[in-house]
C-alpha cells in the first residue's frame, strides 16, 4: 500500500481546496463532518481499548521464545527513547531558543512547571492547554494575543516529542525483526514520522502513525503491541515535551513581536483619544 503517495496527494489536495475559497466550501464542510464522525467512532472504540491492548500484548508474549531477552531489549528501547527525549529537551530546544532570543531558557521551563505537570498527569496536550496559556500569560508575561494563537496551533502541529518517539519505535521494530535500515530509509522514517505526527495528535499513543510508517517502509506491524507495553510512561513524557516546545515557540515569537505589538497598542490608544477629542 502506497501510504506515502496518499499523504502527498492529500497534502496537495488540501492546498488546492484552500485556494479555491468559497467554491470548495461544500467539500471542506464534508471533510469537517467526516472527521467529526470518525472521531466519534474512535471515542466509542476507545472504551474497548484496554481489553484490546491486553489481548494483543498477551498474544504477542505467547509467541515469544525467550521472554527474558525480549524484556531486556524492551528496556534498552525505553532507555533509547528516554535518552533521545532527554537530549531534545535539555540540549536541542534550549539551544535553539537561546540562539534566537539570547535569553535564559530555564526561565521558560520554570514558568511552565505547572503546565508540564498537568501534561504529564493527563498525557494530553489539549487538556494542558488552558494551564499553558495561564502560565505563559501570568508567569512569563507573554501577550495573550500570542499565546492564544501560538499555543492552540502548537498543540495541533508541534509534536516534536511524538515524531522522535515514533521514529525510534520504528527503528526498534526493524531491529527486532533483524532488518537493517539504510540511511535513506532512516531519513524516510524520520520525515514520515514528522509529517504523520502533525495530524494525529488526537489518537492516543500515536499507534496510527507508527502503523503508517511501518507500512511505508515495508516492515511488519505485528510487534506494535510490544511497543504499547512501555507507552504508558513514554506517552506522558513526550506530551510534556510537546507542551514545553510550544512554550519555547511562543516565547520566541513574543521576543520578535513584543515591540511591534506595543507600537500597535499605542497607535490604537492614540486613535481612540483623537476620536474622543473630536466627539
Amino acid at each position: 500500500m502506497n501510504i506515502l503517495g496518499i499523504i502527498v496527494f492529500c497534502t496537495g489536495f488540501g492546498i488546492v481546496i484552500s485556494q479555491l475559497g468559497e467554491r470548495a466550501k461544500i467539500i471542506v464542510e464534508f471533510f469537517i463532518i467526516l472527521e467529526a464522525v470518525i472521531m466519534q467512532l474512535v471515542g466509542i472504540f476507545m472504551w474497548l481499548t484496554p481489553l484490546g491492548i491486553v489481548s494483543l500484548i498477551a498474544g504477542n508474549l505467547l509467541e515469544l521464545t525467550n521472554l527474558s531477552d525480549t524484556a531486556a531489549i524492551l528496556l534498552l528501547y525505553v532507555f533509547t527513547v528516554l535518552s533521545s527525549l532527554f537530549i531534545h529537551t535539555f540540549l536541542t530546544m534550549p539551544l535553539i531558543y537561546f540562539l534566537f532570543t539570547r535569553k535564559n531558557p530555564l526561565k521558560v521551563a520554570k514558568g511552565m512547571l505547572q503546565a508540564l505537570v498537568t501534561a504529564f498527569g493527563t498525557a494530553s496536550g489539549g487538556a494542558a492547554l488552558p494551564v499553558s496559556m495561564r502560565c505563559m500569560e501570568e508567569n512569563l508575561n507573554i501577550d495573550s494575543r500570542i499565546t492564544r494563537f501560538v499555543l492552540p496551533l502548537g498543540s495541533t502541529i508541534n509534536m516534536d516529542g511524538n515524531a522522535l518517539y515514533e521514529a525510534v519505535a520504528v527503528i526498534f521494530i526493524a531491529q527486532l525483526n533483524n532488518v537493517t535500515l539504510t540511511l535513506t530509509e532512516v531519513i524516510t522514517v524520520s520525515f514520515i514520522a514528522t509529517i504523520a505526527s502533525l495530524g494525529l495528535n488526537s489518537v492516543p499513543a500515536g499507534l496510527v502513525s507508527i502503523f503508517v510508517i511501518l507500512s511505508t517502509v515495508g516492515l511488519p506491524v505485528k510487534d506494535i503491541p510490544l511497543v504499547i507495553t512501555a507507552d504508558w510512561l513514554l506517552d506522558r513524557i513526550r506530551t510534556s515535551i510537546n507542551v514545553l516546545g510550544d512554550a519555547f515557540v511562543a516565547s520566541t515569537v513574543s521576543h520578535y513581536l513584543e515591540l511591534k505589538l506595543k507600537e500597535t497598542d499605542n497607535k490604537y490608544i492614540k486613535n481612540e483619544e483623537e476620536k474622543r477629542r473630536i466627539y
